[in-house]
């Protein structure tokens, strides 16, 4: 099941670099927890922005990014005061089959697969990191010592989405 677990969050941190590395982007997979580095830091050098990026996917309702690994989301985001703009962004990737137990068996449900991505700058003014938690609706949280707070982690246009498309005015000339 790690095997997995990791070969699904692997495939999403490099899905996540290929669509960011682009004429004005730039984009590496950094290894993760392994190494002590954010999963994937990307860069636009033209416009001067840093984004240190961890990326979670997963079959559950409630993904969560741990402290240690915001903190090195931190970490390096500080490392690079040269860049005006400096962002982390949690990326949360919910799979299109949702995973439960039922009668000791796990059972698989089709649903739509969402993607969210949250900017966490807020964290650099805690004194102590939070574990964070994002629900399959979207919803941010802060855990700490066993305590669940709303944190509204407000949402990163990536540049690879499309922006909404514009409706056509209707009416008369």
């Amino acid at each position: 099941m790690a095997n997995i677990r990791r070969s699904r969050g692997y495939a999403f941190e490099h899905t996540l670099v290929q669509k960011l590395n682009n004429g004005t982007w730039h984009a590496r997979r950094l290894g993760g927890s392994s190494t002590g580095l954010p999963d994937i830091v990307a860069v636009n050098n033209t416009d001067g922005i840093l984004l240190t990026i961890e990326a979670k996917s997963g079959t559950s309702d409630i993904l969560y990014v741990p402290q240690d690994q915001v903190q090195r989301c931190l970490v390096v985001r500080n490392m690079f005061g040269i860049y005006p703009t400096r962002h982390i962004i949690l990326a949360f990737k919910f799979m299109s089959k949702k995973r439960f137990r039922r009668k000791n068996q796990t059972v698989y449900e089709s649903r739509k697969l969402l993607e969210y991505y949250k900017i966490a700058d807020i964290v650099a003014d805690m004194n102590i990191l939070p574990i964070i938690k994002c629900t399959y609706e979207g919803k941010t949280y802060a855990l700490h010592n066993n305590k669940t707070v709303p944190l509204d982690l407000p949402n990163y246009a990536m540049p690879f989405q499309k922006a909404a498309p514009l409706r056509a005015m209707s009416g008369t000339a």
